[in-house]
C-alpha cells in the first residue's frame, strides 16, 4: 500500500521514499525523468526533514544546469561557486522547517522571538555581514537593558544554533560571529525542593478547597509530574478502573512531552489518586483541566502563575510547583528507591547506553514504592 504525504515523499510499506520530477530541460543531462531515493526510515519527521535536505542540494545543483541549457553564460567572480549567505530572518525559517518538526509550540516561539532581538538591534542582514563585534553589541545592550546573563545566554544559544544549520545546509565559508563572544558569569537560581512536611500541609488544604487548581497540585505532589504534563492530561489519561490505577503520560497534539522518556505510566497513591479521582467525578470536558488546556495548546504559564501565588501565599514564599519535581527525587532517594525506577518514574534522562533497553520497570513495581514514599 502506498501513501502519498506530500509532493516529494511517500510511504510503502512502512517506509518513506522521496521522489521528484527532474526538468524536462534536463532530462538528456540527468539520464533519468524523475529522482527516486529510499529514505530508510518510518519516522514521517525524519522524512521531511530528508526531504527538504534533499531538495535545496537539487535546487542547488539543477540551477546553473538550467541556465547553461537557457544559454546565459555564468557571472565571472570570485564568489560564482559559492552559495548566497541568506538573510538571519531566512537562517531562522529554514531552522524551524528542519528542527522545529513535532517540537513543542514554545521551540517555535523562541527562535522567533530571539531572532528578533538581534534583528532589532542590528537589523535583519545576510549572515556573512555580522561580525563578532556586532554580537558584542547584542551582548552590551541586553546587559544595559538589565536583561540577566542565563536570559542572554539563552538568546545567543538559539542564534548561534539557527546560524551554524546554515552555515552547515549551504556550505558558507565563514565564522560564527556568537559562538566566542564572552558573557559574564551568571548565577541560575536554585528551586527550593518542598520538604515533605510542607507538601503534607498542601496536601490537606488542597482536600479543604477540593477544586481544580488544587486537584492540579495534589496529582503533582505524588507523581512528580511536570505541571505542563499534568495540566495537558486527557480525562482518558487516568486510568482507574485497573487493579493499579495509574496515569498514562503520553504526547498529544495540544501538548507534547520533553523528551521520549518522558513518555511514561506512573501508579497513582494518596493524594494523587484523590485528585484523579475527584477530575473523573467531575469532568465536564474531554481534559483533566479545560481551564488551562484546550483543542489548541497547554497553557503551562498561567497554571504556573496561578498556583505558585497560591503556594507561596499560603505556605512558603521560596516555594513553586517545580519543587515536587525536587521533591519527588529526594522523597525516593530515601527510601533507597534503584536510580533507574527514579528516573522512569520522573521521566528523567540518564544518558546511559541501557537505558532504551528493555521495558523498565512494572506498575506494580512502581507502586511499592510510591506507598512507601507517601506513608
Amino acid at each position: 500500500m502506498v501513501d502519498q504525504i506530500n509532493a516529494y515523499i511517500y510511504q510503502k510499506r512502512g517506509f518513506y521514499y522521496f521522489s521528484r520530477r527532474v526538468p524536462k530541460e534536463l532530462h538528456s543531462q540527468c539520464g533519468s525523468k524523475r529522482i527516486v531515493l529510499a529514505l530508510n526510515t518510518r519516522s514521517r519527521a525524519k522524512a521531511m526533514k530528508y526531504s527538504q535536505v534533499i531538495c535545496q542540494r537539487l535546487d542547488d545543483k539543477w540551477l546553473p544546469m538550467r541556465l547553461d541549457a537557457m544559454g546565459i553564460a555564468p557571472v565571472l567572480t570570485n564568489d560564482v561557486n559559492k552559495p548566497p549567505s541568506p538573510l538571519l530572518s531566512e537562517a531562522m525559517q529554514h531552522y524551524l522547517q528542519l528542527k522545529g518538526i513535532g517540537k513543542a509550540k514554545t521551540f517555535h516561539q523562541a527562535a522567533i522571538r530571539n531572532t528578533k532581538v538581534v534583528t532589532d538591534i542590528l537589523g535583519d542582514r545576510v549572515l556573512s555581514e555580522y561580525r563578532t563585534v556586532d554580537a558584542g553589541r547584542v551582548r552590551d545592550e541586553l546587559l544595559a537593558r538589565n536583561l540577566s546573563v542565563l536570559s542572554i545566554r539563552r538568546i545567543f544559544t538559539t542564534v548561534k544554533a539557527i546560524i551554524n544549520l546554515s552555515i552547515t545546509e549551504h556550505g558558507l565559508e565563514l565564522r560564527n560571529p556568537f559562538s566566542q563572544i564572552y558573557l559574564p558569569d551568571g548565577e541560575s537560581k536554585k528551586r527550593v525542593s518542598i520538604p515533605v512536611d510542607t507538601i503534607r500541609e498542601i496536601q490537606q488544604a488542597c482536600y479543604q478547597y477540593d477544586d481544580d487548581m488544587r486537584w492540579l497540585i495534589a496529582i503533582i505532589s505524588d507523581t512528580g509530574l511536570r505541571l505542563a504534563e499534568a495540566a495537558g492530561l486527557h480525562v482518558d489519561d487516568l486510568h482507574l478502573d485497573e487493579e493499579i490505577p495509574y496515569v498514562d503520560i503520553k504526547p498529544h497534539p495540544w501538548r507534547s512531552l520533553k523528551t521520549k522518556g518522558s513518555q511514561r505510566q506512573i501508579s497513582l497513591v494518596s493524594a494523587s489518586l484523590w485528585a484523579a479521582q475527584r477530575i473523573k467525578a467531575h469532568a465536564t470536558s474531554e481534559y483533566a483541566f479545560p481551564r488551562y488546556t484546550n483543542h489548541d495548546r497547554c497553557n503551562a504559564n498561567s497554571a504556573s502563575n496561578g498556583l505558585n501565588k497560591w503556594l507561596q501565599t499560603h505556605f512558603r514564599e521560596d516555594i513553586v510547583i517545580h519543587g515536587f519535581r525536587h521533591a519527588m527525587r529526594d522523597r525516593l532517594r530515601a527510601v533507597q528507591c534503584p536510580s533507574e525506577m527514579i528516573d522512569q518514574i520522573g521521566g528523567w534522562s540518564s544518558g546511559k547506553i541501557g537505558e532504551g533497553y528493555g521495558e523498565g520497570y512494572s506498575i506494580c513495581s512502581l507502586i511499592k514504592v510510591l506507598y512507601k514514599i507517601t506513608l
